[in-house]
């Protein structure tokens, strides 16, 4: 006679196993209304018997069946932080997707965290939208779980760190956009050359940095560390870190700004120092935003395609939930492009005194 099973063995063996609804408030100890408020994402259960039931739910693997999952007519669009012309244009690409395709946009912020708070699980739950898109930002392995057992895609868009190779996300050749900024300058004559980067923490401002050292060491310049500061992507941190750059006795002849608001805040740091662009001083950017055409002089800019990364995500994360799902490419990375305007120039012999 074969012994029955542990517990311990029960529960090892749940991650392949499935399990009714019925299952599953049994084990629980609710009724199976009770579960499927929890699926629903209704606030009227207890919280201790919520996180019972997704304890659950996750342990089985449990997820809803597509018939099932009847879904709003939105997108949830999530930011870390939406402040900027540069969000401006991920909503309008999200947008021009979800208006052809009868539906409409739903914004929140994560106030710069880089995984949202359980409440706004929660609420997705509650909605049931056909997809979300994260952009900078990324989710945690409950968060994960949740959206998976409501049968609800998810996209992460220009990912802060490494999503993990199962997460579909949507990004940009961010160190061939580094690489040919720099590059640009030394071609020019610059042989000392600045770096204004972004959040160390973000994997796009590494990998930027990472293609400006590329330049240098390739062009057989030395990367002076000094001359690397990390910003936080803000208009401020440019202003803030282009007056120490630029206060040096030796200071460089060109910057790499690591996208375009801080090196609109290097732009005035220059003024302020009476120094001229690009007479005196060389600047590129990084993104391309509309601004980056009409400031005086136009900037030189390695344009990320924002809105077109924006659509593909919301064209993914819509494919992630019709049958075609399974076949979409759930790793893309779209061409960064040098755009030349009037920010750079050959350096001048006052300009490097």
């Amino acid at each position: 006679m074969t012994a029955p099973e542990s517990a311990e063995t029960q529960t090892a063996r749940r991650p392949t196993q499935t399990a009714t609804l019925a299952e599953i408030a049994r084990e629980a100890g609710v009724s199976a209304p009770t579960v499927s408020k929890v699926l629903n994402g209704r606030a009227d259960v207890a919280p201790a018997t919520r996180t019972r039931v997704e304890d659950l739910l996750r342990a089985y693997g449990y997820r809803r069946r597509r018939a099932e999952a009847t879904r709003s007519p939105l997108i949830d669009l999530v930011f870390h932080e939406l402040e900027s012309a540069w969000a401006l244009e991920v909503i309008r690409g999200v947008e021009n997707v979800a208006r052809d395709a009868g539906l409409s946009v739903v914004l929140s912020e994560s106030a710069g965290r880089l995984v949202p708070g359980r409440t706004w699980a929660d609420q997705v739950a509650a909605r049931r939208p056909h997809g979300v898109i994260l952009v900078l930002s990324g989710l945690d392995e409950s968060q994960r779980a949740l959206l998976t057992s409501r049968s609800i895609p998810f996209v992460v868009m220009d990912p802060a760190g490494d999503p993990g190779a199962d997460v579909p996300s949507i990004g940009a050749t961010n160190w061939q956009g580094g690489l040919a900024a720099t590059r640009h300058l030394v071609e020019l004559g610059h042989t000392r050359i600045g770096a204004i980067s972004g959040p160390s923490r973000m994997m796009c401002s590494r990998a930027r940095v990472d293609g400006y050292r590329a330049a240098l060491e390739t062009a057989g310049l030395p990367v002076d560390g000094s001359l690397i500061t990390t910003g936080d992507f803000h208009h401020e941190a440019g202003y803030r870190l282009g007056l120490d750059l630029l206060r040096r006795p030796d200071r460089p002849t060109a910057v790499f700004a690591g996208n375009d608001l801080q090196a609109l805040g290097l732009y005035e740091a220059a003024r302020e120092l009476g120094l001229r662009i690009p007479e005196d001083l060389s600047v590129v950017g990084f993104d391309d935003l509309p601004v980056a055409r009409w400031v005086g002089p136009p900037l030189t800019t390695v344009r990320q395609p924002l809105l077109e990364m924006a659509e593909a995500a919301a064209k993914l994360v819509l494919d992630l939930g019709r049958e075609e799902g399974s076949s979409a490419a759930r790793r893309v990375e779209l061409a960064t492009s040098l755009v030349v305007r009037s920010s750079t120039a050959p350096p001048t012999p006052a300009s490097a005194e």
